[in-house]
């Protein structure tokens, strides 16, 4: 259980997110030299190298994005020329991709992430300039929000890239482009013209996942534990029935990858954030607020109070909560996360995203005058932080490209690097850890220095 510091406050973070931001800059510039236009994007290190690894096409946006949070951050123009200009070049054929479901990562990354800096005049407004971003975020949400499978009680989620049979835990961030395209007026046209609500998909599938995809302890089967999530949830096509879990990253169907639960944390209390700036009338045509903040807001509490019951105590995961290896390893979550033992590898970029939605949560409670509550899950997402931004997880080593070392892509299939010497994979970095360490940092900066709050949807 994570041993929460409830006498740390954000500026106490000064000294090392503002060494992160140091850190990163050659980190980024290194990544651009050496990306090919038109190879696959980068995906993970292997021996401080990004690489490719080809299954779907999710992380070019966090390269580019990670370019305009350095700017965002930093207010050096070089990572804002570079960032727009690769998203121009680079990003259009991830607008229509119709085969993933990572359009809330690849495109609100880039353009959403150009959009809110236009949105809080941190650029000039230029109308056809803020026109391009409105245009691909409509586009996007609305290519995502087509990947539907209907279930049996008449609502639907969005599927993943294995098919109409397959719901993932990590689509939940994706709703971000459906919450964008819909805030800017458009709808998903369907057969014989049928205007189809991007608001109504959002909340469908909200509601779809933490019914199916997260745990309450109602002894749905026998490892139902309260707040453990299933990476996939599988669906019968034929009558729309829920079957089974299923899992593709984690180590069993019954087990919590981290990394997956870490997703559903942040993306119902984003979704939370954005709901409450929502009016009435809009909210009563799919459910009404109360019923759709008590469905995001129960799923969003029970995944963060199984990440504090089940991380050790420094707020570091391992990649899997049931991975065999754990067993080997004593009483492992009563001492810190061990990256460099012979059993199994730790996940510092569950660490960064999950960091971010305790936060989120947090504060999303303070403002419901739910202080109790929401301290214990703000300051569990500042001591994350305050070991996630630190040795051994910080890399300072400027020939790596990799700013957060100890990530772990894919453990099943052997994919992550595993050094000379060592049995587990450890030392190497992902484009979706970095890019989350980074967002996450800019957050807590932005709180420090008494900013605008960080939301994707901009300022109010």
């Amino acid at each position: 259980m994570i041993k929460i510091n409830f006498e740390l406050r954000p500026a106490d973070l000064r000294k090392k997110i503002e060494r992160l931001w140091e850190l990163s800059v050659p980190k980024i510039l290194a990544i651009d030299r050496d990306e090919v236009p038109g190879a696959a994007p980068p995906v993970f290190t292997i021996q401080g190298k990004y690489t490719s690894r080809g299954w779907t096409e999710w992380t070019q946006g966090f390269v580019y994005g990670s370019a305009l949070l350095q700017f965002d951050a930093f207010w050096d123009e070089t990572f804002l020329k570079l960032g727009r200009d690769r998203t121009f070049q680079r990003m259009a054929h991830h607008v229509t991709h119709m085969g993933v479901h990572d359009h809330g990562f690849n495109n609100v990354s880039t353009y959403g992430n150009l959009w809110r800096l236009m949105r809080e005049n941190r650029l000039p407004a230029f109308e056809r300039e803020r026109d391009f971003y409105e245009l691909a975020l409509k586009c996007s949400g609305a290519v995502q929000a087509n990947r539907w499978t209907h279930i049996a009680n008449g609502e639907g989620f969005i599927y993943s890239f294995n098919g109409p049979h397959s719901l993932f835990a990590d689509t939940i961030r994706s709703l971000r482009v459906l919450a964008l395209s819909h805030k800017l007026g458009h709808v998903l046209m369907g057969e014989r013209d049928e205007k189809i609500s991007l608001l109504r998909r959002l909340v469908e599938h909200a509601r779809t996942t933490a019914k199916w995809t997260v745990y309450y302890g109602t002894d749905r089967d026998a490892y139902d534990v309260r707040g453990r999530v299933a990476h996939e949830s599988l669906f019968n096509v034929n009558d729309g029935s829920y079957r089974c879990p299923g899992s593709q990253q984690g180590y069993a169907s019954f087990s919590t990858w981290t990394r997956g639960l870490a997703w559903v944390m942040l993306g119902y209390a984003e979704q939370l954030e954005f709901i409450a700036t929502l009016t009435d009338g809009e909210l009563e045509k799919v459910g009404g607020r109360d019923g759709i903040e008590a469905v995001m807001l129960n799923a969003a509490r029970a995944s963060c109070d199984f990440y504090i019951e089940s991380t050790p105590v420094d707020g570091i995961p391992y990649w899997d909560t049931g991975a065999p290896g754990l067993a080997k390893m004593g009483n492992y979550l009563e001492r810190p996360a061990e990256p460099f033992n012979d059993h199994e590898p730790v996940d510092s970029s569950a660490a960064a995203i999950a960091a971010q939605g305790l936060l989120r949560l947090g504060n999303y409670l303070t403002k419901r005058g739910q202080f109790s509550d929401a301290e214990r899950y703000w300051q569990a997402g500042l001591t994350v932080l305050a070991t996630l931004f630190d040795d051994p997880y910080l890399s300072t080593d400027t020939n790596h490209q990799g700013l957060l070392l100890h990530s772990v892509y894919h453990r099943p299939n052997g994919w992550d690097f595993i050094p000379t010497g060592r049995r587990i994979p450890c030392g190497e970095s992902s484009m979706w850890g970095d890019y989350h360490a980074r967002e996450v940092a800019l957050y807590v900066q932005r709180t420090y220095e008494e900013k605008p709050y960080l939301t994707f949807f901009g300022a109010q």
